[in-house]
């Protein structure tokens, strides 16, 4: 996924005379290679930033780790700008770094963009879809005036690396990916997958808790596990934090920072706004039996938290392009039971366990999204479901 940056660039926010805070805005910024993304989308309260890679003014990715992590910034910067925002409006951020040894380079460059309260991250080592890409990055910001403040719970000491444990704005509360950590000390808590799961969520409790929330209030999860194996271990622990109507979950197999740990976690609870799990039918119109781990779709209010979804099926074993258009016909289903539409959706995350399969799920994406595409991020990670190839997660807001 490039972005190709002029030395002058071309910035326009493209709405509707008359459009509200809540419409779905596409975001240009000077020319981009044809590639079915948009660099950025504004809706209701907030900005999604597409994975941005570090390519220069030519569309060329040089220079080493440090290098490419101040071009993919000011990229972003750049794309903000054009929003209507900046980088000291960045609520979340998601690094994917192409080598775990990359990390603390990486924070060198990073920390000098927000010297002061930086967003919540979550940073996972993955395969890019360019070769000498070592990092791309993704971003949820507030425009201009939009509410910023960082949550962080009492008696904890703060990250050794750039970030914040919770942002909220508005009825909205992000928290950083959480590894097995004590609070207190920054110190690592060991254990199996069960004990790490149940030390993340009783910390994402706390977070919560300092930023007016509780668990209940959580609408979307990311899990990231070192070891698929972990699967079913790690949701016996997990789904007892969330007795009722869990959030919308993806999970995959990605590397993480630091070597003890086995899973990392990120949550994004919503407060007061009506909350419905939706349960779309299977294809042949049959009732869906309800998951206890995960719900396919959280509504808020007028935003959609969506799983992330397969589509692999007896017939399209092998096949990226099948499983595609199997996943996004789910998605189809799941957007109309919540009253939702493809035009709703504003950002979207596909993994793909095979990258030389990237032009096969993009032709199937394009029949479904063929202009004024949603924000995307596109990383090479591990699936949990031996025959997936493609797994994709979106957010829509009406």
């Amino acid at each position: 996924m490039r972005i190709l940056l002029s030395s002058i660039a071309v910035l326009s926010l493209l709405t509707a005379p008359g459009a509200t805070q809540t419409a779905r805005q596409i975001v240009r910024v000077g020319a981009s290679v044809n590639a079915p993304f948009s660099p950025a989308v504004r809706a209701g309260n907030f900005i999604y930033l597409s994975g941005t890679l570090a390519t220069d003014s030519a569309g060329k990715i040089t220079g080493d780790i440090k290098a490419q992590t101040r071009r993919v910034l000011e990229n972003l910067a750049v794309i903000l700008k054009a929003a209507g925002s900046r980088m000291e409006n960045v609520l979340s951020v998601t690094v994917y770094l192409r080598n775990a040894a990359d990390f603390q380079a990486m924070n060198e460059i990073y920390r000098g963009y927000w010297p002061k309260d930086p967003p919540v991250r979550t940073t996972v080592a993955a395969n890019l879809v360019l070769q000498e890409a070592l990092i791309e990055i993704s971003m949820i910001a507030v425009p201009d005036g939009g509410e910023r403040r960082i949550v962080h719970p009492e008696g904890w000491i703060r990250p050794a690396s750039p970030y914040s444990y919770g942002i909220r704005s508005a009825d909205t509360l992000f928290l950083a990916g959480l590894i097995s950590r004590r609070g207190k000390d920054n110190s690592v808590v060991p254990g199996d997958i069960t004990s790490q799961t149940r030390t993340v969520m009783d910390n994402a409790g706390e977070i919560l808790k300092a930023g007016g929330m509780g668990l209940a209030d959580v609408a979307s999860s990311r899990v990231y596990l070192t070891d698929t194996s972990m699967f079913q271990d790690m949701n016996a622990a997990y789904r007892a934090y969330f007795p009722k109507d869990p959030p919308a979950r993806a999970t995959v197999r990605a590397g993480l920072m630091n070597p003890e740990a086995l899973l990392e976690i990120t949550l994004l609870a919503v407060q007061g706004a009506t909350r419905n799990a939706i349960l779309p039918p299977n294809a042949d119109g049959s009732p869906a039996q309800p998951n206890p781990n995960l719900s396919a779709a959280i509504r808020t209010g007028n935003r959609l938290f969506l799983s992330g979804m397969l589509g692999n099926e007896a017939g399209n074993k092998g096949d990226a392009k099948g499983q595609t258009r199997a996943t996004l016909a789910r998605v189809a289903r799941t957007l109309k039971a919540a009253g939702f539409d493809w035009k709703d959706v504003v950002d979207s995350t596909v993994y793909i366990t095979d990258i030389r399969n990237f032009v096969l799920m993009n032709e199937a994406y394009r029949e479904i999204f063929t202009g004024d595409f949603p924000a995307r991020a596109t990383v090479e990670t591990g699936l949990v479901s031996p025959d997936g190839l493609v797994e994709i997660m979106f957010t829509a807001v009406k």
